[in-house]
């Protein structure tokens, strides 16, 4: 493979390793969070408004900054009907095709995310709720989660390319 693709390919790898590795320790901001919101209910009866969208905010967070890392580390689900009865170079084979479909979904919620942040931040969104936080940092967070999805899937299809053609990355 070229140098610039395997530069691309551990550049990008190495990104989305990162943030996944930090983004992981957010199911215990998470945790936290909901185990803060039984407590305050249920045994001091102050309920907080602002923890439920919280906890859901870092979920989404979670996820979306996540999905990159599943990508890398292939715990991402997949349809093992036939999948699992090919042989190393039919799942690259079968990889590549059905990474054209996820590059175009992909860049099809970039786009979305894209103009939805854009009128987030124009019209300063926010939630109607009794909180009432602002929108636009999680939606920012979706666009760049959605991005490093989108760049590992192309480093992920470099790397099935490889695989197919027998070469090294």
């Amino acid at each position: 493979m070229p140098k610039i693709i395997s530069a691309y390919v551990n550049i990008v790898d190495t990104i989305c390793e990162k943030v996944g590795r930090f983004v992981m320790y957010g199911v215990f901001f998470m945790m936290f969070i909901l185990i803060l919101s039984f407590v305050t209910r249920n045994i001091i009866n102050y309920p907080l408004m602002w923890i439920i969208e919280m906890a859901q905010f870092t979920m989404t967070a979670y996820y979306l900054l996540g999905g990159g890392y599943s990508m890398i580390t292939d715990d991402h689900v997949r349809m093992d009907l036939f999948y699992g009865k090919l042989s190393k170079r039919g799942k690259a084979k079968m990889d590549i095709f059905t990474s054209f479909f996820l590059i175009f979904y992909l860049v099809l919620l970039l786009f979305g995310s894209y103009t939805s942040l854009i009128y987030t931040i124009e019209t300063n969104q926010k939630l109607f709720t009794a909180w009432a936080p602002y929108v636009w940092p999680i939606k920012s967070l979706m666009l760049i989660g959605i991005l490093l999805m989108l760049l590992q899937a192309f480093s992920t299809l470099f790397k099935d390319i490889a695989k197919f053609r027998n070469k090294k990355i």
